[in-house]
């Protein structure tokens, strides 16, 4: 595991992609001003502007001119399949072979459910 700590706006990409995921912030939904979400998590505008760009730049949201942004339609499902993706492929491999070393078969958790 990494211990190099997680730089502040990968941090705030992280919550705002749980929350559209997560329908706090559903498709078509204006997302909280940069200045907003800035004040209410602690955050420099600039960090919270940088998060906000790469959904912009991932065509995750739009950007209308003097009012806001907004979560473009389609954006949950490519978060999810990308956060999926991303689990399969950094996560799993490690979260299996403890599960081996450990002794615990797939079944085991599904019977934890």
């Amino acid at each position: 595991m990494s211990t190099t700590p997680r730089p502040v706006y990968l941090k705030l990409r992280d919550m705002i992609a749980e929350a559209i995921m997560d329908g706090e912030y559903p498709e078509g939904e204006m997302l909280p001003s940069v200045r907003a979400l800035a004040a209410q998590e602690g955050a420099n505008p600039l960090t919270v502007a940088k998060a906000y760009q790469q959904f912009q730049t991932n065509g995750l949201v739009a950007v209308q001119r003097g009012v806001g942004m907004y979560v473009t339609q389609g954006a949950a499902d490519r978060l999810r399949r990308a956060e999926r993706d991303a689990f399969l492929a950094e996560e799993w491999p490690a979260l299996r072979s403890r599960m081996t070393r450990l002794g615990i078969a797939p079944e085991d958790l599904l019977a934890e459910l």
